[in-house]
């Protein structure tokens, strides 16, 4: 439902926090495109194209984070919030469609997709605060249209450049996310004011949360559909349920104490979890792309030794998402939890002689690791009581 074009396209502070069915839907399709990702990441026969595929991710993270708090600070049920939305719909779909091929005719297609999804939305946005009169709102939103102009450039420069191309793109996507940490420093205009990122509600943080929870659901999705292409042999089953059991698991780790901590940060350093949220949580999506990748690769080929490269998949995408987890809690209570780092030792501790091993047992000891944090109590408490129910504060 939509109100038309109200004066209130800032979203009022008491209004609802609660994500819309078109932000949902926007979630559905990035996560189409980061399942898309996983298995360019899986196909990939050696290391050299691996941090091109983690520059798309980037990109493609950065494209939903960014948006997400377009409809944080402003209210999604206005029509021209919703138009961005679907604008940003069709750039997912158009860099998910170009990823196969984006290291040869379809870069451009890719660079289209990303710049014209940032430029739509920054001109749609400075347009319809200039008519609505709100001059702070209409900066900050110009702020973020001249850099991503700026980066923009570089962007399509690069789908032009043949072999300079990934320099170039790595240039540009820093600049996007340099340029957001030092909050969109512009000629003329400065910097958005500290106190735009205090007026950050709930629902952000709440954004956040749901987009993991779908992003896990990859870890599944993608070995399934590598199972549905191949014969149901007992090893492939056994593997596609290691991916359960490790979704399941990182999810309770990812979950634990989240909404605990961005509710202290947000009261003792009000716009602190805003600035920090889209940075640790790639490191979190970063892990779950790896994972899914992996257990594409073990449903193909469960059994035989496991390639160094297999191995780092196997073990390093649950240990970069437990790293990320624990860079999100340092960052929000300046605390970190020791526990989280500690259940990697066991598949660690196995990587001298983890070649030697089939990649389902390998994957197996992954899931034992995690479980073993999980389940069992760490210092004083543990994460979860029974039925992998979230411990109470108090508790």
């Amino acid at each position: 439902m939509t109100t038309g074009g109200t004066p209130a396209l800032v979203r009022r502070l008491d209004g609802s926090t609660r994500a819309t069915l078109l932000e949902l839907l926007f979630d559905v399709v990035f996560v189409a495109a980061l399942a898309q990702t996983s298995k360019l990441l899986a196909d990939q026969k050696s290391w050299a194209p691996t941090a091109s595929v983690g520059l798309l991710l980037v990109a493609i993270w950065w494209t939903w984070s960014v948006t997400s708090t377009t409809t944080e600070f402003y209210d999604p049920q206005q029509r021209p919030i919703q138009a961005i939305l679907m604008v940003a719909m069709v750039g997912s779909v158009g860099m998910a469609a170009s990823l196969p091929m984006v290291t040869g005719a379809q870069s451009l297609a890719f660079a289209l997709a990303y710049v014209g999804t940032h430029v739509v939305r920054g001109i749609v946005l400075v347009s319809a605060l200039y008519r609505q009169h709100h001059p702070s709102a209409m900066a900050r939103a110009t702020r973020f249209l001249f850099w991503f102009v700026v980066s923009g450039v570089l962007w399509i420069a690069g789908s032009l450049a043949g072999t300079a191309r990934w320099w170039i793109w790595t240039t540009a996507i820093a600049i996007d996310l340099l340029s957001a940490a030092a909050r969109y420093p512009t000629p003329w205009l400065g910097r958005v004011p500290l106190d735009q990122y205090d007026r950050t509600t709930g629902h952000l943080g709440e954004r956040y949360q749901q987009f993991v929870i779908l992003a896990l659901g990859d870890i599944i999705l993608v070995p399934t559909l590598e199972l549905s292409r191949s014969d149901f042999g007992r090893l492939r089953i056994t593997a596609l349920l290691c991916a359960f059991a490790i979704m399941l698991l990182l999810w309770q780790i990812y979950v634990y104490r989240a909404g605990e901590l961005l509710e202290t940060a947000a009261s003792s350093a009000p716009g602190r979890s805003t600035r920090i949220a889209p940075y640790s949580h790639l490191v979190l999506l970063i892990g779950v792309l790896v994972t899914a990748a992996s257990f594409d690769l073990v449903v193909d080929r469960p059994t035989g030794t496991t390639p160094v490269r297999w191995l780092v998949l196997i073990i390093g995408g649950p240990l970069v998402f437990v790293l990320g987890r624990v860079l999100f809690a340092y960052l929000l209570s300046a605390r970190v939890p020791w526990g989280r780092v500690a259940s990697q030792l066991l598949p660690l501790l196995t990587l001298p002689w983890a070649g030697r091993w089939p990649p389902v047992l390998v994957t197996a000891i992954v899931a034992l690791g995690l479980a073993v944090h999980v389940l069992l109590p760490s210092g004083r408490s543990r994460e979860t009581r029974h039925g992998l129910q979230p411990r109470s504060p108090g508790g």
